[in-house]
């Protein structure tokens, strides 16, 4: 082998579309449409017309309702969970295992459900309906927040929005 004959590959330079020359003029492109304008180009799902494959796919039904559901404690569940004369709150429920961990912030309600024969106090950060608020005050038991919630409670401690009059 000689020195002229040796070959030197040279780096490959990119295609310059759009500028004279073999690849000149629509440069491969076509005439018209989307795909020939600069920055023009087809949502890669697209398939053509018919329905893509993330359209055909199954949908997951249902809504997520962004108000969380408060956690229902039946009296017959203070009845097992605790002692007499013990404290409850959404903390000591979650300890015994009766609220979930992610349960925690939704909050929980006492309702009227079984028997207790118990006294306990009952902490602020739980609701109470109003037959069960009765119940536990009658076995000697102390609620710290007074105001009982019965399950169906209505919204008619707020006002409504006026509405402006139209002239």
């Amino acid at each position: 082998m000689q020195i002229h004959q040796l070959q030197v590959e040279g780096k490959r330079t990119r295609k310059r579309v759009g500028r004279g020359g073999k690849r000149g003029t629509y440069s491969g492109r076509g005439m018209k449409g989307q795909k020939s304008r600069s920055g023009g180009n087809v949502d890669p799902l697209f398939e053509g017309g018919r329905s893509s494959l993330i359209h055909r796919m199954k949908k997951l039904r249902g809504f997520k309702s962004p108000h969380a559901k408060l956690v229902v404690v039946r009296l017959s569940d203070l009845e097992q969970l605790f002692d007499a004369g013990s404290e409850v709150s959404i903390v000591t429920l979650a300890k015994k295992g009766h609220i979930r961990q992610n349960e925690l912030r939704n909050g929980a309600k006492i309702v009227a459900s079984g028997t207790l024969t118990k006294k306990m106090m009952i902490a602020k950060d739980i609701n109470v309906s109003v037959a069960a608020a009765k119940v536990i005050e009658k076995t000697g038991g102390t609620i710290a927040k007074q105001e009982a919630q019965s399950l169906t409670s209505d919204v008619s401690g707020k006002k409504e929005k006026e509405v402006p009059k139209k002239r």
